[in-house]
C-alpha cells in the first residue's frame, strides 16, 4: 500500500496537479509513479513530473531579518510543513484487475487522495507493456526525457534479476517509436545507459 502525498487540486484524462502540504523530506520525487481513485472505480497511474515548492508567509518573514540564524533554517526545513504542488502525467489505469496503459474515461475528481505506488503495483503496471513509453513522449510541456529515463530505471528496479532485460526491451521500443529522431533516441539510451 502506498502513502498519500497530497490531494488533487485539478484534473483532467491526461494530467493532474495535487496539493499536499508535508515535511520537506516526505516530498515524492520527481519520475516517481503514483495512484488515484476515480469516481467510475477506477485507479489512475501516473508519474510526477514537476515537483513545486509553493509560496510560504513564514519563508517571506525569515527572508526579510537581518540575520538568519541557522536553528531557524533547520526548523523550518525539518519540522514545518510546507505548501507542495504535484504535476502528474496520466499514464494508464485499473479497471476490474485489467491494467491498461492509457487514457482513463474519467479523471479523479477533486480532493481524491494521491498515492505512491509500491513495487508490486510498479512491477505489474511495468508487465502489461510499454505503450505509456510513447504517452510520455507525445506530452506537451513536460521534460519528457528525463520522466521517461527515471520511470524506466524505476520500473527496472522492481524487476528483479530481470531489469536489465527489462531495460533492453523498452530501449527496442525507444528505437521503434523514435527511428526518425536519432538524436533524442541516442541522449534518451545513454541517459539509461544501455548503448
Amino acid at each position: 500500500m502506498g502513502q498519500e502525498v497530497g490531494r488533487i487540486l485539478q484534473s483532467s484524462t491526461t494530467q493532474f496537479t495535487a496539493g499536499c502540504r508535508i515535511l520537506l523530506r516526505d516530498i515524492p520525487s520527481f519520475g516517481s509513479f503514483v495512484k488515484v481513485n476515480a469516481q467510475d472505480g477506477s485507479r489512475i497511474y501516473g508519474l510526477i513530473y514537476n515537483v513545486a515548492i509553493q509560496d510560504d508567509p513564514m519563508v517571506r518573514q525569515l527572508i526579510v531579518s537581518p540575520e538568519l540564524a541557522d536553528e531557524y533554517m533547520k526548523d523550518q526545513r525539518e519540522n514545518r510543513q510546507v505548501p507542495v504542488e504535484l504535476s502528474v502525467l496520466v499514464v494508464g489505469y485499473e479497471r476490474d484487475g485489467v491494467i491498461r496503459q492509457e487514457l482513463p474515461p474519467q479523471p479523479p475528481v477533486t480532493l481524491s487522495p494521491v498515492e505512491t505506488c509500491d513495487d508490486e503495483e510498479i512491477r505489474e503496471f511495468a508487465r502489461t507493456g510499454f505503450d505509456f513509453i510513447r504517452t510520455i513522449l507525445n506530452a506537451p510541456n513536460i521534460p519528457a526525457e528525463e520522466v521517461l529515463v527515471v520511470a524506466l530505471r524505476r520500473a527496472a528496479q522492481t524487476q528483479g534479476s530481470a531489469g536489465r532485460q527489462f531495460l533492453l526491451e523498452a530501449g527496442r521500443e525507444l528505437a521503434k517509436l523514435l527511428s526518425q529522431d536519432m538524436v533524442r533516441l541516442e541522449a534518451i539510451l545513454r541517459k539509461l545507459r544501455v548503448l
